[in-house]
């Protein structure tokens, strides 16, 4: 079992940066498959980017590419997406996830708000 807990969320303007944090407890997840997913109101879950256990692949949505970064920390059991020029669009829950062959563990989510 992978217990996974975000931190970091909170109220920004626009423009601003913010950084989530996953701590992940129980398991060593290196090996796993790493994700910040969100989701607003009335709308579906969206992934935004996802890392590789070893870090040599990443993914990136469209929507947020070139503005937010996805990085681990193995020996920290920590996950982090960085989160620049943040827009009132990128309001929603942030979770994080973890798994193999799908993603199997989810943390509680962070909200992000963004004002205009």
């Amino acid at each position: 079992q992978v217990q996974l807990v975000e931190s970091g969320g909170g109220l920004v303007q626009a423009g601003g940066s913010l950084r989530l944090s996953c701590a992940a407890s129980g398991r060593s997840f290196s090996r796993y498959v790493m994700g910040w997913f969100r989701q607003a109101p009335g709308k579906v879950r969206e992934i935004l980017a996802s890392i590789s256990w070893s870090g040599s692949s990443i993914y990136y949505a469209d929507s947020v590419k070139g503005r937010f970064t996805i990085s681990k920390d193995n020996a920290k059991n920590t996950l982090y997406l960085q989160m620049n020029s943040l827009k009132p669009e990128d309001t929603a829950i942030y979770y994080c996830a973890a798994g193999q062959q799908e993603y199997n563990y989810w943390g509680q989510g962070t909200q992000v708000t963004v004002s205009s």
